[in-house]
């Protein structure tokens, strides 16, 4: 498919690790299978879910490649190459685009910032360099900083600039930047509780974390929204805010691997700054998850 004419529901895939911190590949290819033979529409890895913050550039390598790889064009890959420095996030974006990524998620710079214009270029001169797509991430609550509405109309204009991942939680700005949407240029909800709500102003889908855990109800939420069924789309997005809550009672992505952990599909190893849970968030998602029938 065109990936530019991507919607549905896209995972944000965790990386799992081994107890020495090393990358287990096994794991990983299960968790693949696992979202494609659940209907997910595309796969996201090295995203914040992903945990690249901590990894190195060669792990970071090895893993875009294996997923695309294994994924042999089922459903597209979408890489993360944000980097809070131009310079690095054009280098990974060219890096992802050579070991065959479909698209790139890229992000508002972090830590350092920037102004206005400098959130502007930056964006832009990555989505310049590269010939796939890239995919903007407004994520306030980790970088720092938002991409204004300015930006964003100025950046839904690049000719290589496919979408948004809009994570700032305001249904408010959402709907500010609303007036953007088209055929070229896309919003996808970076926030589960609010992903019925932003389709309901034109967002074509969702970069989702509850999608590690229930693939096919996040694909038929977002099917039923885009196939007209909105009651039904309402219905689940309703059903699931209890899982989505505790998924979120810890910094993402502790809860969703502790939750793919007591699935059976991977290990729950982090890399400090992350720690394994804590009993009361943890209490509350096996609960979730119970009530969510994903365990007994």
């Amino acid at each position: 498919m065109d990936v530019r004419k991507l919607e549905g529901s896209i995972v944000a895939l965790v990386t799992p690790f081994d107890e020495d911190g090393s990358v287990n590949f096994a794991q990983l290819e299960r968790l693949l299978e696992f979202q494609i033979e659940n209907g997910t529409d595309a796969i996201l890895t090295l995203g914040t879910t992903g945990e690249s913050a901590t990894m190195t550039d060669e792990e970071d390598n090895e893993v875009v490649k294996f997923v695309v790889e294994h994924v042999a064009g089922r459903v597209p890959v979408i890489a993360g190459s944000g980097s809070n420095c131009t310079t690095t996030q054009t280098r990974k974006s060219l890096t992802y685009q050579k070991l065959g990524a479909d698209a790139l998620l890229i992000i508002s710079p972090y830590y350092n910032k920037s102004n206005e214009e400098g959130i502007y270029q930056h964006l832009a001169h990555t989505a310049g360099a590269v010939d796939i797509p890239c995919i903007i991430y407004n994520i306030p609550g980790r970088t720092g900083c938002s991409i204004s509405a300015a930006n964003v109309e100025r950046l839904a204009a690049h000719p290589n600039i496919m979408g948004i991942k809009e994570a700032s939680g305001s249904v408010a700005y959402a709907a500010s930047i609303a007036h953007c949407l088209s055929d070229d240029f896309r919003m996808y909800s970076g926030e589960d509780a609010l992903t019925v709500p932003l389709m309901s102003l034109g967002a074509s889908g969702t970069i989702s974390v509850w999608a590690d855990v229930q693939p096919a109800l996040v694909h038929e939420m977002c099917r039923a929204y885009l196939d007209g069924d909105v009651a039904r789309a309402r219905e689940l997005q309703v059903i699931g805010q209890p899982l989505i809550k505790a998924l979120f009672g810890e910094v993402n992505p502790i809860p969703v691997k502790e939750a793919l952990a007591q699935m059976g599909l991977i290990e729950a190893n982090y890399r400090l700054p992350l720690y394994p849970m804590s009993e009361a968030p943890k209490a509350a998602l096996l609960d979730a998850m119970k009530g969510a029938r994903i365990l007994g």
